[in-house]
């Protein structure tokens, strides 16, 4: 990495209590900030190659930090229970904050891998001031519906399946089963929910975020990967479509552009032709 791009891990504190750090890479003059909002179960040290790219190209990449992971002080169990609500309204806006008060007045993206390219896109659709740009990267809605066969067949048990789970554990146990970290309950029922019903909500949040989503207008620029069975492009296509306003740039990226295996995860360790195309 550049000696001049900063490297920082900046303490941040939502109003209900929870506390977690976000790793910022800051170049000496950046052009733009990013939000970036990893995948489900993902720590945000996973995407500093991600980052480090970027930002030797200009843009000031803040990485967000879900709750219950990595440097978070929550972990979820029986006691500790929270579900989109938290990340959209607690969490989130305290990250957007701190981006403001270390690189004021930048223009801003918003963007994130997988789950974290839908909560992007949910908190765009609630603030819709918060970011200018929007970057979605091997994400898309899990609707069983829109997947290809034969996964259609099984997904709707995963969703009713999941939560009864988490329920009877107090917590998703993610590293046991292989999905996922540690997932709070409320978190996996919204989830689980809109991979029934194909429709965004939110427990507790009395915004309907359907009619926010499509009267969202923002520049998005979404990368799909061929080989990615977890965030297929026609996954990704039924999640854009919610947006029917925005102006959007697709790319479905094949091995021989990517330079690897185009999957779910190669990318994060192999970030320069996803940091080209999004920067292009």
């Amino acid at each position: 990495m550049s000696d001049a791009v900063q490297s920082l891990e900046l303490e941040v504190a939502a109003d209900d209590g929870h506390r977690w750090h976000v790793l910022a890479r800051i170049p000496a003059a950046p052009a733009a900030s990013l939000l970036w909002l990893p995948a489900l179960g993902i720590a945000a040290k996973h995407y500093l190659p991600f980052a480090e790219a970027l930002a030797a190209r200009g843009i000031a990449v803040f990485i967000h930090e879900w709750r219950g992971h990595g440097s978070s002080n929550l972990r979820a169990d029986r006691r500790h229970n929270w579900g989109y609500r938290e990340l959209l309204t607690h969490d989130l806006p305290a990250s957007e904050t701190l981006i403001e008060k270390h690189v004021p007045g930048l223009p801003g993206i918003v963007g994130g891998h997988s789950l974290g390219g839908q909560i992007a896109c949910c908190r765009l659709a609630l603030s819709p001031n918060s970011a200018g740009r929007l970057w979605l990267v091997a994400s898309g809605s899990p609707y069983w519906r829109v997947f290809p066969m034969p996964n259609k067949l099984w997904l709707p048990l995963a969703y009713r399946f999941l939560p009864w789970l988490a329920r009877v554990e107090g917590a998703l146990p993610g590293r046991r089963i292989g999905f996922g970290g540690k997932e709070a309950r409320g978190l996996i029922e919204d989830w689980s929910r809109s991979g029934l019903s194909g429709r965004y909500a939110a427990a507790g949040l009395d915004i309907d975020l359907e009619a926010a989503l499509g009267a969202l207008v923002v520049d998005t620029h979404a990368i799909a990967f061929d080989r990615d069975w977890l965030g297929p492009e026609s996954s990704l296509n039924f999640l854009l479509a919610k947006m029917r306003h925005a102006p959007r740039r697709v790319e479905v990226f094949h091995e021989s552009r990517l330079g690897a295996r185009a999957d779910h995860y190669t990318w994060m360790k192999q970030p320069q032709a996803v940091v080209s195309s999004l920067l292009g």
